[in-house]
């Protein structure tokens, strides 16, 4: 196939006015790979697999056909309220926004008012997109795929099925997210309600072996596009991928010191969970005043377009997110994207900074490693063909002292503020634990005290994973703090609060989310005592050890260790048939002369009660 032009005006399949006018009126001058590549295919009744690093203009790739489909098919017959041409599929309701907003833009056009589009995501009930539909029709679909299986799979009033029977196109937006997400056996039902005489475009920034899987699935004969900008990179052309070796204690420090050397603008900072990005939203409010800064996670429902509208207008901003926000999402001058810590993928580390540098624009991104994570440089490397260089930093001494001095003075002001970066922490180290690349990344490596002291804790939490020389490491507040006379700010928690720590005192029990936690109600000198006896028996096995192990150095004849009693299959199955009896007995199935003559007691075997 021969290398378009890059004109949208000379294109094999001419683009019709309405559509080129819209173009021009957004500023798309020329045309980018993908869209060059993919849109003669759509356009020629051809399934498409297209594979093209992301912010490479895959949105308008896929709108620009499916517009074109819809008209040619209304010249011949006008498409009716309720018949449904085209699906798009997205993994995310912020890109499946962003998508809508740009087909409104479309829509807008006088010649093509004519189609109505219906964007079905969580958020607002089923009952509301029913009745839309039934009320006002449609004729484009852009939805997240679980409202979208819940509406096929809908009885009775909507029937969504019979509206798609002239479908002309499908479109699975970032096929390769959708399936990470767990999304497959929804797709796989989507799938089953759409008719075959169709057209799908799959987009996707990797091609994995479960895209590969759905392509075979559903699309008939495709033809594979991939468009990488430059052949030795999965990044854009115009990204400047650096990384910093930093200090566990040092991490955000490292970050507060970096955001002002760069005079970072508007920046996107991606956390490792939702409990890390409630935390330092809260804490890096206090620390950098000079930028607005927002918190948006998976766990937020309809506040999160607000917060990402928010960003989207702000001159100056920091924006502290998860995965979420990693694919798809167009955002206008991001020129930093920051990472705490190595994503959960190497894939995803592609995403996150795919989130810069879109459309042509320059960007620049960074991610903080421990000594201990050097070698993920290597490693991305090889695997994503993602090149970064090193950036070194002078982090003055006192700085780190004055950011834990705010960090503590947070939580001591507000004990929801405490809980909020006791459960990050806990949360990160949990993360960090299931890292997909846990040969170079491993928690084993990890010093909890330092990692700790970064996220300005008052203490160390009870985990598992916490071991005694990590105390050692761990720097704290300058005085010890009572954690438990930290107070909340808000009236309610408090007097909740209050009332489980009178509770506690009364009766031992606190009563948390979860469970029931009991106070021992041993009294101390029992308590002591029993210390006292467990340490004497543990005292005893070490000096028995010493005897036995003196003894086999100097050749001395040593008696063999008594080994435990093996009971054979026939002793087990007579134990099992016991205890049926038992139960049998317990139930009232059988009577106790009954039991007694099965087990083969007889009067007068037992003692005597008196006895």
């Amino acid at each position: 196939m021969p290398r378009p032009s890059g004109k949208w005006t000379e294109l094999s399949t001419p683009l019709s006015a309405p559509v080129l006018e819209v173009i021009k009126r957004l500023g798309f001058d020329k045309m980018t790979p993908v869209q060059g590549a993919t849109i003669p295919l759509l356009l020629s009744y051809k399934d498409v697999a297209a594979e093209a690093v992301t912010g490479s203009g895959k949105t308008l790739a896929f709108l620009v056909p499916l517009l074109e489909l819809l008209l040619k098919r209304k010249r011949s017959e006008a498409w009716k309220k309720h018949e449904i041409g085209a699906v798009i599929v997205s993994p995310t309701r912020e890109l499946a926004t962003q998508i809508h907003d740009v087909l409104s833009e479309f829509l807008a056009h006088d010649e093509l008012r004519c189609f109505r589009q219906k964007m079905l995501i969580g958020g607002n009930s089923v009952e509301e997109d029913v009745m839309s539909i039934l009320k006002q029709g449609a004729n484009i679909l852009v939805a997240t795929p679980g409202r979208l299986q819940d509406l096929f799979e809908r009885k009775g009033d909507l029937n969504l099925a019979a509206k798609v029977k002239n479908l002309e196109l499908l479109v699975l937006d970032e096929a390769d997210r959708l399936l990470d997400m767990g999304f497959e056996a929804t797709i796989n039902t989507i799938l089953a309600y759409l008719p075959r005489q169709r057209r799908t475009g799959l987009f996707s920034a990797t091609q994995t072996k479960e895209v590969k899987d759905l392509m075979r699935a559903g699309l008939r004969n495709p033809v594979l596009v991939s468009v990488r900008e430059k052949a030795t990179t999965s990044t854009p052309k115009l990204l400047q991928n650096y990384y910093l070796i930093v200090e566990p204690e040092q991490k955000m420090v490292a970050m507060l010191e970096f955001i002002s050397l760069q005079q970072i603008k508007k920046a996107m900072l991606f956390l490792p969970t939702c409990a890390c990005v409630e935390y330092w939203s809260v804490a890096m409010a206090a620390l950098v005043p000079s930028m607005q800064v927002l918190g948006l996670h998976g766990k937020m429902k309809s506040q999160r377009f607000g917060i990402l509208q928010t960003f989207r207008e702000a001159d100056s901003a920091l924006l502290l997110c998860t995965d979420v926000l990693a694919r798809g999402v167009d955002i206008p001058e991001v020129d930093w994207v920051l990472q705490w810590d190595p994503p959960s993928s190497a894939a995803a580390f592609v995403h996150r900074v795919g989130r810069t540098a879109r459309q042509g624009s320059e960007g620049n991104a960074l991610i903080m490693l421990l000594p201990t994570e050097d070698a993920y440089v290597d490693f991305l490397t090889r695997n994503q063909k993602v090149s970064l260089k090193e950036v070194e930093l002078e982090i003055p001494e006192a700085r780190l002292a004055e950011t834990l001095r705010t960090l503590h003075q947070l939580q001591k002001t507000d004990r929801a503020t405490f809980d909020q970066a006791n459960r990050a922490f806990v949360s990160h180290v949990q993360a960090y634990s299931k890292h997909e690349c846990n040969l170079i990344l491993r928690l084993k490596d990890l010093d909890l005290g330092k990692v700790a002291t970064s996220y300005g804790l008052l203490q160390l939490p009870r985990m598992p994973e916490m071991k005694p020389q990590f105390k050692e490491t761990f720097q704290g507040p300058e005085q010890l703090v009572d954690v438990f006379k930290l107070a909340y700010k808000d009236k309610q928690k408090q007097a909740s609060f209050q009332a489980k720590l009178k509770t506690y005192a009364e009766t031992g029990e606190w009563k948390g989310k979860k469970k029931l936690i009991r106070k021992k109600t041993i009294p101390w000198e029992q308590a002591s005592k029993a210390r006292e006896e467990r340490k004497e028996i543990r005292k005893k096995r070490r000096e028995k050890k010493q005897v036995r192990k003196a003894a086999i150095e100097a050749g001395e004849a040593v008696p063999a260790k008594k080994k435990r009693t093996k009971y054979s299959q026939e002793d087990l199955e007579e134990l099992a048939n016991d205890i049926r009896l038992l139960k049998k007995v317990k139930r009232k199935k059988i009577t106790e002369e009954e039991y007694d003559d099965k087990m083969g007691i007889k009067d007068g075997d037992g003692l005597d009660d008196s006895e």
